[in-house]
């Protein structure tokens, strides 16, 4: 693909407002940017209180990479309006310099519950270069902490059951690859993607096609005939799919069959797979049927257009359903997989997340002052100055609200606090019993924080920060919502600020 994946990832409004502060001698000025962002996903049915933050790994995996070598400074030569060159010489140089090692930078970790209006990345440094940075960061960032949330809003919904993630033939062309590594990050078990699974020390999984079983099908070797063949190929990783004909009529009993053959030669099937129809129905009738045969261990992976509530409702379904011809629900639904693909890959529902990325404060002779932004929206005036986040605990040890304040504050309780942008709705904020800042410095952007290791702490994140959020929050439909506030003295800069600026 050439330069459009590397230091020319960025909008072209980057490059001239550098150019500018170039020109102003402003480029080296240290400012202080954060990203964040506005509104938690809001599928339309259902609605996400909380999100899980990813991203950081493959942003470092760019910066890495992305200089302003040789064939970037001719492209940005080359560019003319009216015959006018639009970069001089100079600038162009100047780019050919700079690093994103200039920047200092403090970002939530990947795999931790993140909410809205909150810093989860933080930029400080030269000017010209933290505002080039926005374009990739907000592609890298915001796509993978979205992905990340709703495969963990998937996993969620499952009660416990394992998320097998292959939406890469139905996502955005390598926007497929990163989905892959947010799902895995957000919860996903395992993925059908190879080359990501590996990279991410995650071994890849899956069943097979339709079209293996139409094969053997047109051939006159029929359903049974396919069954054996894969469990032939692969006896101790057999998964069958087996609503190509009949489910019930034809593809149970056949899957059931080579089970048994299987298990006379000493293997241990897996499971079947499940594709279309009721999957509700099925999966109750499925789990009779193998428990009759003898193979009570034996899993049934559900597939066919899953998100979030589709499970939650199959799961409600199975729970009035499985009593009425007999069955245990808490058995059907505990030997249940799910494959989870286009709604997961692709955010169904909500194909963006609106990130921000806002300049809040601007070095000047070695004092930093707050910048704001007013609008007529209060949700887009920006909390200004260099700041602080702190996650608070209660007693139950879940976390209450995520509270930010002034850099240099000192906190003491109980302290009055006031929400993110609604400065008229206070709340006194007792002693907490814990505490834990959210910010964590990053020594550098680069490759090195995206290997296996580093996936795998993230995962351990999501799990442990998930434990400490209170259910409501974490409901499918109309959560509860997350307090999020500031301090009064916050409060203040910004109300200082607004009436300054107006």
């Amino acid at each position: 693909m050439g330069i459009s994946r590397g230091a020319l990832l960025t909008d072209q409004y980057q490059l001239t407002m550098a150019q500018l502060y170039f020109r102003h001698g402003l480029h080296d000025r240290d400012v202080r940017f954060e990203h964040f962002f506005r509104r938690y996903p809001d599928y339309g049915e259902h609605e996400a209180g909380y999100a899980i933050n990813a991203g950081w790994g493959w942003l470092g995996r760019w910066a890495d990479r992305a200089r302003f070598g040789e064939e970037e400074q001719a492209a940005l030569r080359s560019h003319r309006v009216e015959g006018h060159r639009l970069f001089s010489d100079d600038f162009v140089d100047w780019l050919g310099g700079l690093s994103w090692d200039a920047l200092r930078y403090e970002s939530v970790p990947e795999g931790r519950v993140v909410h809205a209006n909150v810093p989860i990345t933080v930029v400080e440094g030269p000017l010209a270069a933290a505002q080039i940075l926005e374009t990739p960061l907000l592609n890298h960032l915001n796509f993978h902490t979205l992905i990340a949330t709703k495969a963990s809003r998937v996993v969620e919904a499952t009660r416990g059951g394992a998320v097998l993630e292959f939406g890469l033939r139905r996502a955005p062309d390598e926007g497929g690859i990163a989905a892959t590594r947010a799902a895995l990050i957000g919860g996903a078990s395992a993925s059908s993607n190879v080359g990501i699974s590996h990279e991410m020390g995650v071994l890849p999984q899956g069943t097979h096609a339709h079209s293996m079983v139409q094969v053997f099908m047109t051939l006159g070797e029929g359903e049974l005939g396919a069954f054996r063949a894969y469990a032939d190929m692969y006896p101790d990783d057999c998964i069958l799919l087996v609503d190509t004909i009949d489910t019930l009529e034809s593809g149970m009993p056949n899957a059931i069959t080579v089970f048994e053959e299987l298990k006379r030669k000493g293997h241990r099937p897996i499971g079947v797979r499940l594709d279309s129809g009721d999957l509700a129905h099925l999966a109750v009738q499925a789990s009779q049927m193998l428990d009759r045969a003898g193979f009570e261990e034996v899993h049934i992976v559900l597939s066919s257009s899953l998100d979030e509530l589709t499970i939650f409702q199959i799961l409600t379904q199975i729970a009035d359903e499985a009593p009425r011809y007999g069955a245990d629900p808490d058995r059907v639904i505990g030997r249940l997989l799910y494959g989870v693909g286009t709604r997961m890959a692709t955010s169904d529902g909500k194909p963006y997340l609106d990130g921000v990325y806002k300049l809040v404060a601007v070095s000047d002779e070695g004092e930093w002052r707050p910048a704001i932004k007013v609008s007529d929206t209060p949700t887009k005036i920006v909390n200004p100055g260099r700041k602080r986040v702190r996650r608070f605990y209660d007693r139950r040890g879940l976390a209450t609200v995520d509270l930010m304040s002034l850099h240099d504050e000192t906190l003491e309780f109980p302290l009055e606090v006031l929400h993110h942008h609604e400065f008229g709705v206070t709340r006194v904020l007792a002693e907490p019993d814990s505490a834990s800042e959210e910010l964590l410095e990053v020594m550098s952007l680069g490759a090195p924080v995206d290997d296996p290791a580093a996936v795998g702490e993230a995962r351990k994140r999501r799990i442990a920060d998930l434990e400490r959020l209170d259910p409501g929050v974490k409901r499918l439909v109309n959560p509860h919502v997350y307090h999020v506030s500031v301090t009064r003295r916050l409060a203040d800069l910004k109300a200082k600020l607004i009436a300054e600026t107006t």
